[in-house]
């Protein structure tokens, strides 16, 4: 087979950082758009990037792009695409749709022809009529923008940030994916202390971790592909091991998160646990105006609690000033705070080095950055 034409979504604003993780893949031609960064690959690199990508939404296969007006020109694009060296006879193919800013404005009438085309092309190949759809997923995707057609399938099945290690939730979690690039964006390096004194079920902590490690962010998960003929289980394996093979658990870790409320603490502990993490994360109820972290030149990274989760502002805006307060005690260390709130720097006393805008699902927030020296060279 060809090389592929594959895609890694991303959340609104995380396309650079998907594209960097691609690039340190070894993935060095990509051509990033809004929301999405393509990639060539084989089929060992659906496996791959599912395996490795820590910020990437999911992992399709692009199929085609054309223009459609017209429903005749959707069916005829469709159907002159490669379905049948995808999509076996026993497949279970159901298709999702979108349109924005084309003529081609019902959704249930754009899937429904794409439906009917695959399924003309797969009898073609397959000689049969019926199709039981009892067998692997491929879930198919249109998407229409300004009358162009692009027609992908999802190999990864649930989103990546669904990485295994997490069962329950506090009431507003924030996305494995957005902690790590949280992280990514930080300087925070593992021969330095973080600490998260809003941590939550310990989301930060735990991508934290697993980069210091160099621990594959899928390895605790299964994906759609893994079922499919054209990405065979030794080809599975292969990533698997290269991804074990890759992990650098001898690298120490000093990893400390605290919270006020005791359930959110039982729930990061047994979050740590699921991850492997369980010796190397430090958890502990406290309240952020008693937080002690240990060492100098460390690095806070969180995301302070505010209205939608505590249901109070006045709450969060207290949480942000005692942190505020906290901050001066402990002047060489950075402070990275990911927060919809527009006092953060009102409240740290100083205007942050760096701002930049990120979503938490629908939630314009900001990952303010204060950044603290530098550690000496001989401590680094």
């Amino acid at each position: 087979m060809s090389k592929l034409d594959l895609i890694a979504t991303a959340p609104m604003g995380l396309e650079a950082i998907v594209a960097r993780e691609l690039k340190e893949l070894g993935y060095t031609d990509t051509v990033t758009e809004n929301g999405r960064v393509n990639f060539k690959g084989e089929a060992v690199d659906i496996a791959r990037a599912n395996l490795w990508l820590r910020t990437a939404g999911r992992i399709l296969v692009n199929m085609g792009r054309f223009k459609a007006t017209t429903f005749d020109e959707l069916f005829e694009g469709v159907k002159a695409l490669n379905w049948d060296e995808w999509i076996p006879a026993d497949a279970e193919f159901p298709v999702n749709g979108r349109s924005h800013k084309s003529q081609l404005t019902s959704v249930p009438a754009v899937q429904g022809v794409v439906k009917k085309a695959i399924v003309e092309k797969l009898k073609e190949k397959h000689g049969t009529e019926w199709f039981p759809e009892e067998g692997p997923r491929y879930v198919i995707e249109i998407t229409l923008l300004n009358d162009e057609a692009l027609l992908t399938i999802d190999t990864s099945g649930s989103g990546l940030h669904k990485r295994g290690y997490r069962k329950a939730a506090t009431e507003a979690p924030l996305r494995e994916t957005m902690a790590s690039a949280i992280v990514q964006l930080s300087r925070w390096k593992p021969d330095r202390p973080l600490y998260d004194p809003f941590c939550g079920s310990g989301t930060i902590l735990i991508e934290a971790a697993m980069l210091g490690w160099n621990i594959a962010p899928g390895l605790r998960r299964s994906f759609d592909a893994e079922q499919w003929q054209l990405v065979p289980e030794a080809l599975w394996d292969e990533a698997r091991d290269e991804a074990y093979d890759a992990v650098k658990d001898d690298v120490p870790l000093q990893i400390t998160g605290s919270d006020i409320d005791p359930n959110a603490i039982e729930i990061a502990q047994e979050a740590v646990r699921r991850a492997g993490l369980g010796k190397e994360i430090k958890l502990h109820v406290a309240p952020v105006s008693k937080i002690k972290p240990q060492g100098d030149y460390g690095v806070v990274i969180t995301n302070p609690p505010y209205g939608e989760r505590l249901g109070d502002d006045k709450e969060a805006e207290l949480a942000l000033r005692q942190l505020g307060k906290v901050s001066l005690y402990y002047p060489t260390w950075s402070y990275f705070i990911f927060s919809p709130s527009a006092s953060v720097e009102h409240y740290m006393s100083k205007v942050a080095d760096k701002k930049r805008k990120l979503y938490n699902g629908r939630i314009q927030c900001n990952l303010h950055s204060f950044f603290g020296p530098l550690p000496p060279r001989n401590m680094s």
